[in-house]
């Protein structure tokens, strides 16, 4: 098809870009899930950016963006379910307030919801 429009994404060689960039996010998370819990508890480096990462594919997706490898639902889930475990266990090791845990809590539970819905729709 080569180039439809004028738009940044409105070509093949850009989508092709953007499906590599977001298999490149989800495979990222993918690993870093199923590695060493140590690596995403709230003060680690993972326990930063895999939010940051989720919150990208989000918006990527609702964009109406795909990639090669559809993001499915019940794989957010289990992420989901992995790293707020991991951050519940390690938080008050922190020593935050209650105000900014219960609010961190909040979003990081709404981020992967987000996720998780935006996939849902995707694979509707």
């Amino acid at each position: 098809m080569g180039t439809w429009g004028s738009g940044n994404f409105d070509s093949d060689t850009a989508r092709d870009y953007l499906s590599s960039f977001m298999d490149r996010l989800v495979a990222e998370v993918a690993e870093v899930m199923d590695g060493d819990p140590v690596a995403i508890e709230p003060d680690e480096y993972w326990g930063v950016t895999v939010p940051c990462q989720l919150e990208l594919l989000h918006v990527l997706v609702r964009a109406g963006h795909t990639s090669d490898t559809p993001l499915r639902p019940e794989v957010v889930e289990k992420w989901k379910k992995h790293f707020m475990a991991v951050w519940e266990r390690t938080i008050d090791e922190l020593e935050p307030s209650r105000e900014y845990k219960e609010e961190r809590r909040a979003v990081l539970v709404r981020t992967f919801d987000q996720l998780a819905g935006a996939a849902a729709e995707r694979a509707a």
